[in-house]
Order: structure tokens, then C-alpha cells, then sequence
């Protein structure tokens, strides 16, 4: 057992404790991080005298040749060690001799994971925003592509009035524009080094934290050290913003589950991304779909998980906070992986555009345009509700739509309807009248795609600071 402890300690620890008390199974996924961090505060102890320039040297080559050694499988992180940071200091102290003893100077375990976790989680959000870059670039491509694409639109879950596709997808591009939106935020909120904050109350070396942020990127050193040890503030928020990417995948999932349903038929799964049944041989289920609706919850229970961690805890640090790596370490993994294979669904998809239209037509979605052409032959809009909802418990008894009503009958019902009241009430008057700005109308939907557009040109396909080479 790999321990950088003891010297106060007279027993060997118990088996069962050590491998209880180790993180090593899910922190060496922070060992690049780990060695970033040494490096950037070797050179930082060089530059202040506190090292010569020669144990600098040495120990940042020794570091390179581990980071190097474990890339290419030369070395393995193996389970004797309690931690990543054990692993690295006790293999480095092995192949350097004492100069890897100086390492740790100026330093403890707090700060130093508080500055691994930091730097991942940094990381992690440029990746994820670039899964959510590509999922937006599809987005956009199905709403250029279907602007006149009827279907109807819903409330309540009962169809309400005509929109597209276009003016569909717009709406998860927005949702997930804003998802991008919040990254962005909180990077630049936590993109402060906690490195030189000691355990909780720095230390009497007189070390430059201002050098050593600057190094790996950071805006600036964090002003509490007692703060900067005990914070996952970041943590809770990043966890949030991936549970409410989830949630709008989730509210997607549903929708894709529904039009590819029987009774519905918007849509059609590409098979590729569909899976059978092993009874019945006529099934092709959206098992994709389903799947990223069900992890969901999964990602909701990291949020709670590393919140009620954190309600209890007095400052500064304390162990409970390990328990925040494997749930977000697992949450990343499951967004990445769900909106990786939902954009794959998402693109193949194929819409069945007459059975869409044809929905829109005979569920009453041009109801409320009829009420409107009433009042605009000065109809009260009350008078023209109340017509045109008798308008439409005739049709169902007639077992047909309002534009299916010959004019003479319309006209039992009220005398103001004229022949003009058909292309009044047509899908594509319905749609296309409707021109404010984020409405589906055609011209409506040019423009937002537009400014949608010029997002996408400056989206931040790269940190707000982008890290030095150390």
C-alpha cells in the first residue's frame, strides 16, 4: 500500500480500509490532469527559488516521461496506491531519487485535487459544448430543409394549430443553444486556480499563485484559500446544466417515441438506430430514444447525489467530497454518450411528410385561422369563437374538416363565410400569415434561421482562455 502518509501512524492501515478510503479506481482518470498541475507548479517553484534549477528540470522531465509511460502502456496505474497523486509522486520519487520528494512542497492533497478536478471539468465542458455544436449543425440542416413541412402543432398534448418542422426543430435549437450558453458560463465562473491554497490556509512559502494560474490558463489565482479547497460550487452547477441538457433530449426522446408510434407516423427510424423484438417479428422499436429518456434520471441523481453531499459540510474540507467524482465522471460519460447517439437517430430520421400534413388538416388546427377570418369581416371575436366552434361540432358529425364543408352549408352556420374562407383556412395560409418574428411562417423562420446562423459562426469552439503548454 502506497501511502504519502505515516510518519505519525504506528499500525499499518487495514486492508479493507485503505481500499474503502481509496479513490485510485476513479481519480486516475485525472492523472493527465495531475501531471499538468505538477508541472505548472515545479516550474512556479523554480522561478521563486524555492527549487534549484536543476531539480526543476528533473523533475518535470521525470513527469513527462510518466505522462508518457502511461499514454503508450508502458506503465500502468496500478491499485497499491491510494491515489492518482500517490501514483504519480511515488513513481516519479522511484525513477528521480529525492529530487521527486520536493514535488509536494508548498502543497497539500486539498488544493491539489481541488486543481485536478478543476481542470477536467474545464475540459469536459469544451467537449461537451462541441457534442452540442454538432447537434445544433443538424438541427439547423432540418430546419433549412423543412419550411414547409405542415404538421400540427400541440397543447395539452391535442393538436392546437398548423406549424412545420422547421418551426419544431427551432424550438429544441434554441433550448439546446441555451445549454450551450450555460457552459460557457460556467467556465468563465470557475476559471480560477485553487493551486498554492495549501490544506484550507495557504502556506509560508512564498510561492506566486498569480505565475502558476497563468500557466495552465486560469484568469486568476482564487482570492479564499479556505473557499478554493472546500468549493464544488462549479461541480453542482456543470451537474445541473447537464441534468437540463438531459431533460430537453428527454422532452425530444418523448416526442421521436410518439411520431413513431403506429397511431401517429411522422416519422421513420432509420434502422440502423431501431432494434426488434425477439417475439414478434413485426416490431422496430426506438429503443435509442427510450434509452436516452430513461438515463435522464440517471444524470438527475448525480446533481442530488454531490448536493446532498455538500448540504452538511463545514469548511473546509472534508473527505465526503470524494464522493463527487464517480457521479460526474458518470454523468459526463452518459451526456456525451446520449447526445452522440441521439444526433445519429436524429439525422437519419425520415418524415412522412403527407401523413404530417394530413394530421394538421383533421385535427381542427385551422380553427382558430377560421375564427380570424370571421373577425376580419367584423365579426366579434367572441361571435366568431362561438360560430366556429358549432362549425366544428358540425364537422365532426359530418366526419370531415372545415375546409371539407361545402360553402352553402358553411353558410347555415354563418352567412359572413364566402368561397374565400377555403385558402383562408389552408395549411399554408394558416402557416404563412404568421410572420412575427419566431413564428413558423416561412419569412419568420428565414430570419431566426439567420440569426441562428451567425451563433453557430461564432460559437466557442475553444475555452474562453485555452490552456499553455507547461
Amino acid at each position: 500500500m502506497a501511502q504519502l502518509w505515516g510518519g505519525r501512524f504506528t499500525k499499518l492501515t487495514e486492508d479493507a480500509v485503505f481500499a474503502f478510503n481509496a479513490s485510485l479506481p476513479f481519480d486516475k482518470r485525472l492523472f493527465e490532469q495531475d501531471v499538468e498541475g505538477s508541472i505548472a507548479h515545479v516550474v512556479m517553484l523554480e522561478k521563486q527559488r524555492i527549487l534549484s534549477l536543476a531539480e526543476k528540470d528533473l523533475i518535470v522531465k521525470g513527469l513527462v516521461g510518466i505522462r508518457e509511460d502511461v499514454r503508450n502502456g508502458k506503465l500502468t496505474i496500478t491499485q497499491e496506491h491510494e491515489d492518482i497523486h500517490s501514483f504519480v509522486e511515488t513513481v516519479l520519487t522511484e525513477r528521480i531519487g529525492n529530487a521527486g520528494k520536493k514535488l509536494h512542497t508548498g502543497r497539500s492533497r486539498n488544493d491539489q485535487v481541488a486543481l485536478d478536478m478543476k481542470l477536467y471539468i474545464r475540459q469536459e465542458i469544451v467537449n461537451m459544448a462541441g457534442v452540442i455544436y454538432d447537434l445544433l449543425e443538424t438541427l439547423m440542416n432540418l430546419m433549412e430543409n423543412h419550411l414547409t413541412t405542415y404538421m400540427p402543432g400541440f397543447t395539452h398534448l391535442q393538436k392546437a394549430q398548423p406549424t412545420t418542422v422547421a418551426h419544431h426543430m427551432g424550438a429544441y435549437f434554441e433550448m439546446f443553444k441555451r445549454d450551450s450558453d450555460r457552459l460557457h458560463d460556467i467556465y468563465r465562473r470557475m476559471n480560477y486556480c485553487p493551486l498554492g491554497s495549501g490544506a484550507f490556509a495557504g502556506t509560508t512559502y512564498p510561492l506566486d499563485r498569480s505565475y502558476t494560474a497563468s500557466l495552465m490558463g486560469f484568469e486568476g489565482p482564487s482570492l479564499n484559500s479556505m473557499d478554493a479547497v472546500s468549493d464544488r460550487d462549479y461541480l453542482i452547477e456543470f451537474l445541473s446544466a447537464l441534468a437540463t441538457v438531459m431533460m430537453h433530449l428527454s422532452r425530444f426522446s418523448e416526442e421521436i417515441i410518439l411520431w413513431n408510434s403506429n397511431e401517429y407516423r411522422f416519422i421513420e427510424i432509420d434502422d440502423a438506430y431501431s432494434t426488434g423484438s425477439s417475439i414478434m417479428p413485426q416490431k422496430k422499436n426506438p429503443d435509442i430514444a427510450e434509452l436516452v429518456r430513461g438515463k435522464t434520471g440517471r444524470v438527475y441523481g448525480a446533481l442530488l447525489s454531490v448536493l446532498t453531499t455538500m448540504k452538511g459540510l463545514p469548511l473546509a474540507y472534508n473527505k465526503d467530497m470524494q464522493e463527487d467524482k464517480e457521479v460526474t465522471f458518470d454523468a459526463i460519460d452518459t451526456v456525451k454518450q446520449c447526445l452522440y447517439l441521439f444526433n445519429g437517430m436524429l439525422k437519419t430520421i425520415s418524415f412522412q411528410e403527407d401523413i404530417m400534413a394530413a394530421s394538421a388538416m383533421n385535427g381542427f388546427t385551422n380553427a382558430t385561422d377560421a375564427a380570424d377570418y370571421l373577425v376580419n369581416k367584423g365579426v366579434p371575436f367572441r361571435d366568431a369563437h362561438s360560430i366556429v366552434g358549432r362549425l366544428v361540432l358540425y364537422c365532426l358529425d359530418q366526419e370531415t374538416a372545415i375546409e371539407g364543408i361545402p360553402l352553402d352549408e358553411l353558410k347555415t352556420i354563418s352567412d359572413v363565410f364566402e368561397a374565400d374562407v377555403y385558402e383562408a383556412v389552408s395549411l399554408r395560409t394558416c402557416v404563412e400569415k404568421r410572420l412575427t418574428l419566431g413564428a413558423p411562417g416561412k419569412a419568420s423562420m428565414q430570419e431566426a434561421i439567420a440569426i441562428n446562423k451567425e451563433f453557430l459562426a461564432r460559437y466557442w469552439t475553444k475555452a474562453p482562455s485555452a490552456p499553455r503548454t507547461t
